[in-house]
């Protein structure tokens, strides 16, 4: 791995452990995250989308063995899912907890993408904890792609941009998205 990819994850790590807001490229579109767990950092990506908190954002893992630390009970289903994704798969789980509550949906759900993109993996390997990720830009404008098509306001107010993957000029897509019921129901939202 290149320097600027390790003192980007360093960076970012530290950013995160502080409570700050991190602009990020991930397993789909560039992302504003922070730690899922501190509800004050959740408030500051709230307030910078423009969004309200009714509206939850979703979290990213690098690995499905934490989701038993996340979700008060994993639908069995879910581990299928997991293993048989092709392409980035968002879950909403029922039943969030020791997660930021102000990140959790309304009827307590949460929204969990587990990446294999290498520098999500390796950020959230090393800052221990699940990252959120929603789309870089105010709520209702068009998600950006790519790093350049992402509005300026919303760079001005991230306390880190990592810089990997800022040249990468590729289009991206969101994640699939599908909710699962505590009694196995599957509805999906987004394919």
């Amino acid at each position: 791995m290149s320097t600027s990819f390790n003192d980007d994850i360093v960076k970012a790590v530290e950013v995160l452990r502080s409570g700050g807001i991190i602009l990020y490229p991930t397993d789909t579109i560039w992302g504003i995250g922070c730690d899922a767990t501190n509800p004050a950092a959740v408030r500051r990506i709230y307030e910078i989308k423009q969004r309200i908190d009714a509206k939850s954002m979703l979290v990213l893992m690098e690995n499905p063995n934490l989701l038993n630390s996340y979700i008060t009970e994993v639908p069995e289903i879910a581990w299928d899912l997991i293993e048989v994704a092709d392409n980035p798969l968002t879950i909403i789980y029922p039943g969030g907890k020791n997660l930021a509550p102000n990140l959790l949906a309304t009827d307590g759900s949460i929204g969990i993408r587990i990446t294999t993109e290498p520098f999500t993996q390796q950020l959230i390997q090393r800052f221990r904890k699940p990252v959120v990720s929603t789309s870089a830009n105010i709520s209702g404008q068009k998600s950006p792609q790519n790093f350049n098509e992402i509005n300026d306001e919303i760079k001005q107010m991230m306390d880190y941009i990592v810089a990997y993957r800022q040249e990468d000029l590729s289009k991206s897509n969101p994640s699939g998205i599908i909710k699962l019921g505590v009694g196995g129901q599957i509805e999906i939202i987004r394919k």
